[in-house]
């Protein structure tokens, strides 16, 4: 018996586009449905996100997909490209995913731009593992246009009488959505105005005079600004690792696959560095 057959079959569900519709200039939101998502939960989780398959299915093809037989089969050339996106809702057999879209440029934002009503298009997952804590005294969200649909889920989810800062840096105005009308959620929206990622939210978030009481922080976008905002939040201000969700969606300079192949490595530095920082502290 190969390994292949010994492993469990990665499970690939298939969505039918049901609807889409242009959130902002640079924000598409398709909503998937259908029978082939018929066995896609998710777990609760704010940051559930899904590995998107390209190119998507033709037409005319089947809705059983082996990922695992074409991997093993055929020539990588021929592997499906993934695309990592966050969920932004999970509801009645409906899946609803917001895109980014940058123009002509990329892949899975180009897809979206285009979808229509009866397109399909095959996933993988959902991963994930964070929900606002009810036991925190606050809550901390943070993050560029790229971590804004889990931070709208977020709030979303946040426990009644449970404050909350919530910093989201995008280039223009005309990028905001409304997210809440609590008023103990306070929404501080940046304007990078093509401005480097983080140029804004960094420096916003060290003015924050920090609340008293115990913290839940959900800082995610563009790596380097998460590692300047690691720092601040583990060595700085000492803040437990466990109370924290902090990672890199995306890296200046480089496509998902370039970043995904890299972000071990990265992930060690970053680890190393702050190991070494608070051990001199």
């Amino acid at each position: 018996m190969t390994e292949r057959q010994q492993r469990p079959r990665r499970t690939v569900h298939t969505g039918r586009v049901e609807r889409v519709e242009r959130l902002t200039p640079h924000m598409v939101r398709v909503v998937l449905g259908g029978e082939g998502l018929s066995g896609f939960a998710t777990d609760g989780s704010t940051d559930s996100y899904v590995k998107l398959l390209f190119p998507p299915p033709a037409h005319d093809d089947p809705e059983d997909f082996d990922l695992d037989a074409v991997r093993a089969e055929r020539p990588r050339s021929e592997w499906p490209v993934t695309r990592t996106f966050t969920v932004r809702s999970w509801d009645a057999g409906e899946l609803t995913i917001d895109f980014v879209y940058h123009g002509e440029v990329g892949l899975a934002g180009v897809w979206a731009a285009a979808a229509r009503p009866g397109d399909r298009l095959r996933l993988l997952g959902p991963g994930g593992g964070f929900a606002p804590d009810a036991g925190a005294d606050w809550h901390l969200l943070a993050g560029d246009e790229s971590a804004l649909p889990a931070i709208a889920a977020s709030v979303e989810a946040l426990p009644e009488g449970r404050p909350a800062h919530v910093f989201v840096e995008v280039d223009d105005p005309a990028e905001e959505q409304h997210l809440t009308d609590r008023p103990d959620v306070r929404v501080t929206w940046l304007h990078r105005h093509g401005g480097v990622p983080g140029s804004l939210l960094v420096p916003a978030v060290r003015s924050l005079e920090f609340p008293s009481g115990e913290v839940r922080a959900f800082v995610h976008g563009e790596a380097n600004f998460v590692r300047d905002l690691r720092r601040l939040l583990r060595v700085e201000l000492g803040l437990p690792k466990e109370h924290l969700s902090v990672s890199g969606y995306w890296r200046l300079g480089r496509d998902e696959d370039g970043w995904q192949a890299s972000k071990p490595e990265w992930n060690r530095s970053v680890e190393a560095e702050e190991a070494a920082a608070l051990g001199s502290s």
